[in-house]
């Protein structure tokens, strides 16, 4: 009897743990894993982009090193989303903002 209860207690924690969301990693732990800082992708993104910058964030995304600085830039013309490499500098993305690039 102890087993099952043992079992099923943990059968139930373990649904329960599947269940909730996966923890964000904060701002302050991805700034602390970039290379690059904010300012500096700023000006390679604008570089590849001439325009305003409107949003940006870092986050983990595949492709380069997984840690990116991704802006939306408006100008006159459109807007696109420039990524920029956190660790390298690279600049991974440059395209209209909404395309579908698939």
């Amino acid at each position: 009897m102890r087993h099952v209860l043992v079992a099923s207690l943990s059968l139930t924690l373990l649904l329960a743990s599947a269940m909730l969301p996966a923890q964000a990693t904060s701002p302050a732990t991805l700034q602390a894993q970039a290379k690059i800082d904010m300012s500096h992708a700023r000006d390679i993104a604008l570089k590849a982009y001439p325009g305003k910058i409107v949003k940006e964030e870092l986050e983990r995304e595949p492709g380069g090193s997984g840690l990116r600085y991704s802006f939306d830039i408006t100008s006159a013309k459109a807007t696109h989303e420039v990524g920029v490499d956190a660790t390298t500098g690279k600049v991974l993305e440059n395209s209209l903002e909404g395309a579908d690039n698939d």
